[in-house]
């Protein structure tokens, strides 16, 4: 399980909105060496060659905190330009269209869904919390080379419904089929935390840098 890309010609952009502790995800691209910025910066967030959206927290406090300092309207517009964007735990929530943690709220509406809550009454221990298998939902350049028995880290309350089948490249079981990792053009989003998920999440790191920066289809 191997994977290689080139160094960004600029540093990738860790967009910082304010919202949960994101220092794992900073240690992780230290430990790959790979240049990244932690940045608020609407310049080189939408000029960066990949900005990441990370999130951990409640959907209406990072979604008010994105909007409240524009640079919602920065992420929009980088996507409208076909510039690659990915999405990580809650920052994968919000590049969809709603969350019904708590209420009923919008999200960025880049992809088709809405995130609702695992049922309680099925058995579930809620949040869902830890490991879990990765199983490929369709052939796509970003999980190529993953083994067969990969796991990664999972930590969240919410799973996506409603989505476009299309865009779910891998899942994993818990009750139903949890979109793990999905990918629509130069937008990837990963539920699972790969910066806590060891050589699995540093390959998909790789693999999805590799694909974004490199225009693989």
């Amino acid at each position: 399980m191997t994977s290689t890309i080139s160094a960004p010609r600029s540093p990738i952009a860790i967009i910082d909105y304010g919202v949960g502790n994101i220092q794992n995800l900073i240690n992780a691209f230290e430990r790959l060496e790979i240049p990244a910025v932690l940045t608020a910066d609407h310049d080189t967030i939408l000029n960066a060659e990949l900005s990441i959206l990370p999130g951990v927290g409640a959907f209406k406090d990072a979604i008010d905190k994105l909007r409240d300092t524009g640079i919602d309207r920065v992420i929009q517009q980088r996507v409208q330009e076909g510039r690659p964007l990915l999405g990580i735990c809650l920052g994968m929530q919000l590049m969809f269209e709603a969350s019904e943690e708590d209420g009923d709220w919008e999200g960025l509406g880049l992809l088709k869904g809405r995130f609702v809550k695992f049922d309680e009454n099925m058995g579930l221990k809620v949040p869902h919390m830890g490991w879990n298998r990765l199983v490929k939902e369709r052939q796509d350049p970003v999980a190529s080379g993953l083994p067969e028995d990969a796991y990664a880290y999972f930590v969240h309350s919410y799973y996506l419904a409603g989505g476009d089948e299309q865009d779910i490249v891998l899942s994993s079981p818990y009750g139903v089929k949890v979109p793990g990792l999905v990918r629509r053009g130069s937008i990837v989003g990963m539920q699972f935390h790969p910066e806590k998920s060891g050589a699995v999440g540093e390959f998909l790191i790789r693999q999805v840098l590799a694909v974004l920066m490199g225009g693989t289809q």
